[in-house]
């Protein structure tokens, strides 16, 4: 009971925290989840059994939070699109970095540090861009709002209904749980869930929120199972411990880091 009342507290502060931080402001919502960003590269880092010595872990948090940084401002409208290409040479440093590093240089850890900015930082920063896709008026913030609760609904529904229905593993070699009976309930109330994000939210049409939920439903769920995999490679439960009864940020975000890069690309050809 007291581990059930741990959950359902710490899901309450967590789901105001982030929904808060978009209604208050993009600045908000940009320092939240650069702190998220740099505790994901923590977890991540931490998983894969990486030491970074003092010097690298210096370098590769403020180079990581370049990046963040970078990709948040263009998508705000900030800083011009053309400065993108500012971001490779800071990703290209990360080799050079790895061979100052104090700690013997190998490619093990320099593919550790690209692995993170991609799985970890690039998402976070490309989830700001979402505040001006196809606003109305100015900020919206009901698209990015829109992803978080299907993300949401497909992953509390798929735990409830493979629970009571689960048979048939999805993938037992990475996530013995899973089942294909949740991850169709999951889908499902989906799919509701984006119909009522388009009355809500018009700018996008119902189609698109269906279409929206199906791609978020199906990447999310490959996130997880990356997730579980990286978790399962390093031989522990939770990636960290900063919402207890949770797990880290890692735990929290796996689907939404996979589902945001998908959800990003649609938004841009529609």
């Amino acid at each position: 009971m007291k581990d059930i009342q741990v959950r359902t507290i710490t899901g309450i502060i967590f789901l105001v925290t982030v929904i808060g931080s978009i209604l208050l402001h993009p600045l908000a919502f940009l320092i939240l989840f650069a702190f998220f960003t740099i505790v994901g590269m923590r977890e991540f880092y931490l998983l894969q059994k990486i030491d970074l010595g003092l010097s690298g872990t210096v370098l590769y948090y403020i180079s990581g939070l370049a990046i963040y940084f970078l990709i948040a401002f263009i998508g705000l409208g900030y800083v011009d699109v053309r400065n993108l290409v500012v971001g490779i040479p800071i990703i290209f440093l990360q080799i050079v970095f790895g061979l100052y590093n104090q700690q013997k240089p190998d490619w093990k850890r320099i593919g550790s540090v690209f692995s993170a900015i991609i799985f970890v930082v690039v998402p976070f920063g490309l989830m700001n861009s979402l505040f001006y896709s196809h606003q109305i008026d100015g900020l919206q913030s009901g698209i990015l709002i829109g992803m978080f609760v299907i993300i949401w609904t497909n992953d509390v529904f798929a735990y409830l209904t493979g629970s009571k229905f689960g048979r048939h593993k999805l993938f037992e070699k990475h996530s013995p749980k899973k089942s294909w009976e949740g991850s169709v309930g999951g889908f499902v109330f989906a799919q509701a869930s984006a119909y009522i994000m388009s009355i809500f939210y018009p700018q996008l049409s119902i189609i698109d929120w269906l279409v929206l939920a199906a791609i978020i439903s199906v990447s999310g769920t490959y996130g997880d199972l990356a997730e579980s995999l990286l978790k399962r490679n390093a031989g522990v439960k939770d990636s960290g411990n900063i919402f207890p009864g949770h797990g880290g940020v890692l735990d929290r975000f796996d689907a939404v880091l996979f589902a945001t890069p998908f959800v990003f690309v649609y938004l841009n050809l529609i």
